[in-house]
């Protein structure tokens, strides 16, 4: 099958597998999937009911074609629950070059069925390409006590030695929220955040870079891209949610405290990177807290106080 020029900035309505293979090898910074869980989820056109031996060889194969057309400094990432995710990392592992990073666990509580435990997570699996993959530390606010606005971890007794904004984040994600209100969702069943996106983008790739989403749904991956100055590839055979995603995508700006994409949500800043913070953190409303008797230090709260952000 012939291959174009990349298709920067679209989101293309067909299949996301053909779509792929007529992408240049190396082509691309930063993959992530969120596909179909075979769960019988109603989308628009597509089946969610197949042949779990034909699911699973539908899979390797996009599986590859993501791997392959990933840049030596690239990170891959497939979003799906535990049970998938287990057999997604067989498929990773006999792909040549590709290499496991981290299994990144979202918390996100949903009903148990029969005899289990209360699935709690959904699983994000990294790989890269490379040992020279792209990466940079990343922040997230400390939390805090809604009631008294106490941080609410004691550091061993050492807050005055903690970061004024908030912790590196590690492999356990907690405080970014599916979203639950109907006036911030699309009319699709599987609308991931786009604080998650930014999460991801902020931590594995650059202004410039090119970000591939080929279950692209309704467009969080664009959006979250558009905001942070990255390029983005999306794929969907279903023509509303491709409406749905170029018209949100549209409409969206870069969103920079200073010189710094960071992610934000409803006015709070969510995600930025640890090299950024000293450029963001005179843009952030501080506060003292009480450390230990007769001694305070500032923290820096996640509300930026001079720019104008979208909620």
């Amino acid at each position: 099958m012939p291959r174009r020029a990349l298709p920067l900035d679209e989101i293309v309505l067909g299949d996301s597998l053909e779509g792929m293979r007529r992408l240049p090898a190396g082509s691309v910074d930063l993959a992530f999937a969120d596909p179909p869980f075979n769960l019988g989820k109603r989308y628009g056109v597509y089946d969610d009911r197949r042949d779990v031996r034909e699911y699973f060889a539908w899979c390797e194969a996009w599986l590859r074609e993501m791997a392959r057309v990933l840049k030596p400094t690239g990170s891959l990432f497939v979003y799906n629950i535990p049970r998938s995710a287990i057999r997604y990392a067989a498929l990773l592992e006999t792909i040549p070059g590709l290499r496991f990073r981290h299994w990144i666990a979202w918390e996100g509580r949903s009903m148990p069925l029969g005899r289990t435990l209360q699935p709690t997570h959904y699983g994000i699996l990294w790989y890269v390409r490379s040992e020279d993959f792209r990466f940079y530390e990343i922040r997230g606010h400390h939390a805090c006590c809604r009631e008294c606005g106490a941080i609410l971890k004691d550091y061993g007794g050492k807050k005055d030695q903690m970061h004024t904004f908030g912790p590196l984040v590690g492999d356990v994600w907690t405080d970014i929220h599916r979203i639950r209100h109907n006036l911030r969702r699309d009319p699709h069943p599987c609308q991931l955040p786009v604080a998650l996106m930014e999460r991801i983008l902020l931590m594995c790739s650059d202004e410039g870079d090119v970000v591939l989403d080929p279950f692209m749904g309704t467009g969080t991956t664009a959006v979250a891209a558009k905001r942070l100055g990255r390029h983005f590839i999306g794929f969907d055979v279903d023509p509303e949610y491709v409406r749905i995603a170029r018209e949100k995508s549209a409409r969206e700006t870069e969103v920079k405290i200073g010189v710094a994409h960071v992610s934000v949500y409803l006015g709070r800043l969510v995600t930025v990177r640890d090299k950024d913070f000293p450029a963001v953190a005179g843009a952030l409303e501080k506060r003292p807290i009480r450390v230990r008797e007769g001694h305070t230090v500032d923290h820096a709260l996640p509300h930026a106080k001079l720019v104008s952000l979208p909620g």
